[in-house]
């Protein structure tokens, strides 16, 4: 059993390390860093220089609160020296092909073993599919560090809940699942995260258990919107607004109320791959599953096509017309263009010869030019045949029909894929998904 206390950890006899500083790791050090000292570990050099600086690259978290907290900023692994315990918030993307890529995930594995050390306990937040810590992270821990499981070193598992741009449902107010490698360490990891969730521990009663909880959460919301941007393509061809068919169905006591849009982000188009891979390999293809995923990986193809259809009914041809997008993060009032599905509607206007403007006043140009190659422009120069406000950022909603008129011409487009200006009088030819 490991000798760690929690007492051990109040005291600074032992430190906690976060390993990878993003949209998630950044707040656990945060949280932790309030109450005790930390060493936050990530491998950008240039994320740790500006955190260093007091700057939150990603804008989830401020100076002030950096301020607070004692971190011990480091891109050096050999920081991770110090730690007895480690926390690991690294991102499990998908590739090309739709199949998880664990690479960020046996690299930090890799990296903690070199520093493991008798009685030290890993907790990975990483989403991941059910039996990937114990069948994959585990077995490289132990190469690493010639050390055995559950005999010299323990490890968990506390999937992150994360939500980006939210400031109500953070950390600290949101239930934590944590599960151990044997009894006594899902109870110090109970303990260890009751440091700082007020809202009360979930312990679940295995390791596959939480990694299965975290990749259900996002795999039901995943279904919804599929359902929700189904329904859309139906009653757009019946000339129903879908948004006045939600607030009528609304009214119903145990009517669950999602809204059709682009899924994209780290989690939602992400997740769900990762229960159907790991499926796949048990000998079962999903099928609900996929083909929600099939529903809400083509809407941009959607989207793209309708548009150009009201084009030509207005007699523009695609081809060289000018298009605006506005907005082009995964989700609004937030900086993350991770898997933003905006990207892939630009691409396909494109292929439709259409000249394409994009704009967005939160997301960082510099992030967007590196993993994009798309040069976001400040202001709309001249007027547009189509404008599609593609997130709902709190800059957008403000913004009314005499804006629009400035950008647009007479017999321009407007496409307004959330829905956010349906109640105002519009001049223009309009669409909502």
């Amino acid at each position: 059993m490991s000798q760690i206390s929690v007492d051990d950890i109040l005291s600074g006899k032992k430190k906690i390390a976060v390993i990878g500083l993003g949209y998630v790791g950044l707040p656990v050090a945060v949280a932790f860093g309030k109450q005790i000292p930390v060493i936050g570990y990530d491998i950008s050099k240039r994320k740790i220089d500006l955190l260093k600086q007091g700057i939150d690259p990603a804008g989830e978290v401020s100076s002030e609160e950096l301020k607070k907290a004692a971190i011990e900023f480091s891109h050096d692994s050999e920081v991770l020296a110090d730690a007895s315990v480690y926390i690991v918030t690294v991102p499990t993307p998908v590739d090309s092909h739709k199949v998880p890529d664990l690479g960020p995930l046996k690299n930090a594995s890799q990296t903690i073993g070199k520093y493991l050390k008798p009685g030290d306990i890993v907790v990975y937040e990483s989403t991941v599919f059910p039996g990937c810590t114990e069948e994959i992270c585990v077995p490289i821990l132990e190469r690493t560090s010639g050390l055995k499981a559950n005999i010299d070193f323990f490890y968990g598992y506390s999937p992150e809940r994360i939500n980006p741009g939210d400031n109500v449902h953070t950390l600290e107010n949101v239930i934590k699942v944590v599960s151990g490698s044997t009894p006594e360490i899902t109870d110090f990891l109970a303990d260890l995260y009751g440091i700082v969730v007020k809202a009360g521990i979930h312990k679940a009663p295995s390791i596959k258990v939480a990694e299965a909880a975290k990749v259900i959460e996002n795999t039901q919301r995943d279904l919804n919107i599929a359902l929700m941007n189904e329904l859309s393509i139906i009653f757009d061809r019946m000339n129903i607004n879908t948004y006045d068919v939600i607030d009528a169905a609304s009214t119903k006591w145990n009517f669950i109320k999602f809204t059709p849009g682009l899924v994209g982000g780290h989690c939602i188009g992400v997740d769900p791959y990762y229960l159907t891979y790991k499926a796949q390999q048990l000998g079962y293809n999903p099928q609900v599953i996929l083909s929600g995923r099939r529903i809400n990986d083509e809407m941009p193809l959607h989207v793209a096509s309708r548009a150009i259809q009201m084009l030509a009914e207005k007699g523009i041809s695609a081809l060289g017309s000018r298009i605006l997008v506005m907005g082009v993060t995964f989700k609004e009032n937030v900086k993350d263009i991770r898997n933003s599905k905006v990207f892939d509607l630009i691409r396909e206007l494109r292929n439709y010869g259409a000249h394409v403007d994009v704009m967005d006043l939160i997301a960082d140009p510099e992030e967007v030019k590196r993993i994009y190659g798309e040069t976001l422009i400040s202001e709309p120069e001249g007027k547009f045949d189509m404008v599609i406000v593609a997130v709902a950022h709190n800059q957008y909603k403000q913004l009314d029909m005499d804006y629009f008129k400035n950008i647009l011409h007479d017999n321009g487009v407007l496409i307004d894929l959330k829905g956010i200006y349906r109640k105002q009088e519009i001049p223009f030819r309009y669409w909502t998904l």
